[in-house]
């Protein structure tokens, strides 16, 4: 009877632990619905706030970018915008934000303090014909010590674009990035950009030149699509997402190698947080998210969102993921619902 008691309370100490782990874990991560079209997400440290820019959706005219509270995710403003919104990066010295408007083919630039429009350049005029098809620019990068802005244009043969950040002149074009070369990354210290594609290269670029210097076929025997790329700067490892394969690589940018195949489902966006040693990824598929040791390349933590995860940020401490999420559709039945933001304590 004695050892029956014993099992009961200990079966119930147990279920408490887990009740109460769950609904700590419950309180450590919050979601709020923003707005139709929600993709990129950045940071201001200086402002302490958090940028998401949204396209709106198809029936809207326009674009627009929200400011939101960092702890609550509450909307603090609303900044329309004429263009539709997809990508984002910052600069945190001059607190400009650089903004990808896709459809457009053009790079915005936005005071993050006022959050006014300060100038606008169309990077292929071109017009979109049954031949034609304008270059579309997708992901963004800003080199603080020089302000220039990095910018991806996809397409069959993919290129990228280097602005001046004060300016918003196109400085040059680095041509033959490969097919949808999507993913970008910058090392500035060492002056080396990166480029992944959906040929399943890792394409270095020499930021001194603005010229390709290395392009190397990563696991040359699969089928891949690296998506977006994050660099470990002083370990000089690139981590690449991948929507063909399950898995994420981490390659040594010394020599191009394979150091580690991390097992995860097919991915998105990838962020590594060099304060707390961790990789972050989206898969898109799975609704989840993976919080990965970038040293043990085990995963710590898995989080479940309410949607499609896509884009990530971090706080400016680096204890706080962000994670735009967005809800299931098409262009035949776009989804009814608002996409959302989400709040991760790490």
């Amino acid at each position: 009877m004695k050892s029956l008691s014993f099992a009961l309370r200990t079966t119930l100490l147990a279920a408490s632990l887990f009740s109460a782990t769950a609904m700590l874990a419950q309180a450590d991560e919050r979601n709020q619905p923003v707005s139709k079209g929600a993709y990129e997400l950045a940071f201001s440290p200086s402002d302490n706030t958090l940028f998401l820019a949204a396209s709106q959706g198809s029936d809207a005219p326009g674009g627009a970018l929200f400011r939101l509270d960092p702890q609550t995710l509450a909307v603090k403003q609303t900044i329309p915008t004429e263009l539709k919104n997809f990508g984002a990066a910052i600069n945190p010295q001059t607190n400009v934000l650089y903004i990808g408007n896709t459809v457009n083919s053009a790079l915005t630039a936005i005071d993050a303090a006022s959050g006014k429009v300060l100038n606008t350049l169309v990077l292929d005029n071109r017009k979109r014909g049954e031949n034609v098809r304008p270059l579309q620019p997708r992901e963004i990068a800003v080199d603080v010590k020089t302000n220039r802005v990095y910018v991806t244009g996809l397409g069959p043969q993919s290129v990228v674009w280097v602005v001046d950040g004060n300016s918003l002149q196109l400085m040059s074009v680095v041509p033959n990035t490969g097919k949808m070369g999507t993913g970008l990354a910058l090392d500035s210290d060492r002056q080396k950009l990166y480029v992944t594609n959906g040929d399943g290269e890792l394409v270095t670029i020499n930021t001194r030149t603005n010229a390709i210097e290395r392009r190397q076929k990563i696991e040359g025997d699969k089928e891949h699509f690296f998506l977006n790329i994050a660099l470990d700067t002083k370990g000089q490892r690139a981590f690449l997402s991948d929507s063909k394969q399950p898995q994420v690589l981490v390659v040594d940018l010394r020599d191009q190698t394979v150091i580690q195949a991390i097992a995860v489902p097919e991915s998105l966006a990838v962020l590594f947080n060099a304060a707390r040693n961790e990789l972050y990824v989206t898969h898109r598929k799975a609704g989840e998210v993976s919080i990965i040791d970038a040293t043990s390349y085990k995963v710590k933590r898995t989080v479940k969102t309410p949607g499609l995860p896509n884009s990530l940020a971090l706080s400016a401490d680096g204890n706080t993921l962000f994670v735009s999420v967005k809800q299931p559709g098409s262009r035949k039945a776009p989804p009814k619902n608002p996409d959302s933001v989400m709040r991760i304590a790490l």
